[in-house]
């Protein structure tokens, strides 16, 4: 059990590209909040700079990009781009949807932390957020 003294860890979800599917990203939206985590979500349809600079504005700890466009080698290393140059090097960076394995390898490379494919439950995730956060107070 935190502290009440320590605030939620702090999640954007965000749809990048033209992806008009959002219901894995609001089902994972309301699972993060039942599980305690503060969730903001930006809707369907953002830009790459749309997301980071909601993530700066937003001051969160982790962006989850929720992608089944097949447009994950173009728009998630943007979105990881534009996080470092905004200064959020600290930021935990997921994604989920669906991404072939064979291209998981390169978006770590580009800075995406973990991949959730489908299947995934919303403890795993929360799991893992918890565990792989970074924290400054």
């Amino acid at each position: 059990m935190r502290p009440m003294t320590e605030r939620p860890i702090k999640v954007l979800i965000a749809k990048p590209g033209l992806d008009g599917h959002d219901r894995g990203a609001k089902v994972l939206a309301r699972g993060l909040r039942d599980e305690g985590f503060e969730v903001v979500y930006t809707g369907l349809r953002q830009t790459p700079e749309m997301i980071a600079t909601a993530a700066l504005q937003e001051d969160v700890d982790v962006v989850g990009l929720s992608i089944l466009s097949g447009a994950h080698m173009t728009l998630l290393p943007r979105i990881c781009d534009l996080l470092r140059r905004e200064g959020l090097r600290d930021v935990l960076v997921t994604a989920g949807g669906i991404i072939p394995d064979d291209d998981i390898p390169a978006l770590r490379e580009a800075g995406i932390s973990e991949v959730f494919g489908p299947g995934t439950t919303i403890g795993q995730v929360a799991e893992y957020l918890r565990a792989n956060v970074r924290r400054d107070g």
